[in-house]
Formats: C-alpha cells, structure tokens, sequence
C-alpha cells in the first residue's frame, strides 16, 4: 500500500497554494480565515479544494490547447 504524506511536492509552491486557496474562497463566498476553520462545514471546505482543482484543470486545458 502506498504512503500518503500531507507534505507539498514542491515546497515553493505553498505560499502560491495559499493564495489561491484565498482567492477561490472569497470567489465562492466561504468565509476562510487565516488559521483555525472549525467554524465551516465539510461541505464548504470541500467546494474550496473541488474549485481549486477545477480552475487548475481548466487552466492546463487552455494551455494545452495553446490558448
């Protein structure tokens, strides 16, 4: 069974990460702070992550199509 680690593959890219997970959030209208998110539901935390990984998604593809 493979290993899971919570470490970032590129350590670098963390700030950037953080941002953007800023970024969608305040998109989306979820209430991320800084710190502690206990406040949020399951559901909320998760449609931060799902967008994120669907706008970087989307961003490939048009890089991909040369766009």
């Amino acid at each position: 069974m493979a290993s899971r680690s919570n470490r970032a593959s590129v350590p670098e890219a963390k700030g950037a990460l953080d941002q953007f997970k800023y970024e969608v959030a305040n998109e989306i209208g979820v209430p991320l702070s800084d710190g502690y998110n206990g406040n949020l539901t399951s559901r909320q935390n998760g449609s931060v992550g799902g967008y994120m990984v669907k706008k970087m998604i989307e961003a490939q593809e048009r890089q991909m199509a040369g766009k």
